[in-house]
């Protein structure tokens, strides 16, 4: 989609937000886009509150009851795929019903790296990976766990 960039840039923008209450957790961004329009957006909030993704879900849902199946998320980094302070945001996103991810980058961390992919893959999610991966890289490589 001609649009996904555009998304991923403005998700970039909010991850910047994060900072530096998010720490040690990176700082991530979420866009949710619905027929073409901003529904919600959300960044990493401090260490055991919400993700990126939790954040935009959770600040979309004080407004409606939503059906999420016609909903992308946009997301600078991959959805988590473990449980560590708070839920697994891929488990949460196919829970959902989400009808597309479109993620900037891989996550690097071993815990994560591709099975968050994976996860909404097996979910039947749409998943489109490296929108705007060379922005996103060069501001959030410093904060990412390496293999």
């Amino acid at each position: 989609m001609h649009y996904d960039k555009k998304y991923m840039l403005r998700a970039l923008e909010l991850s910047r937000q994060a900072l530096p209450q998010c720490r040690p957790n990176p700082p991530v961004g979420c866009v949710l886009v619905k027929n073409g329009s901003i529904i919600s957006e959300g960044y990493t909030q401090p260490p055991g509150q919400h993700h990126a993704e939790a954040h935009a879900i959770a600040l979309y849902l004080e407004n409606t009851s939503a059906n999420f199946s016609d909903v992308t998320a946009y997301v600078t980094l991959e959805p988590c795929s473990f449980v560590g302070r708070t839920p697994a945001c891929a488990d949460t996103l196919a829970t959902l019903g989400f009808k597309r991810v479109v993620v900037a980058l891989i996550d690097p961390d071993p815990r994560n790296s591709g099975k968050g992919l994976a996860r909404l893959q097996k979910a039947n999610i749409q998943v489109d990976v490296g929108i705007a991966e060379s922005q996103v890289k060069a501001f959030i490589n410093q904060y990412l766990i390496k293999n």
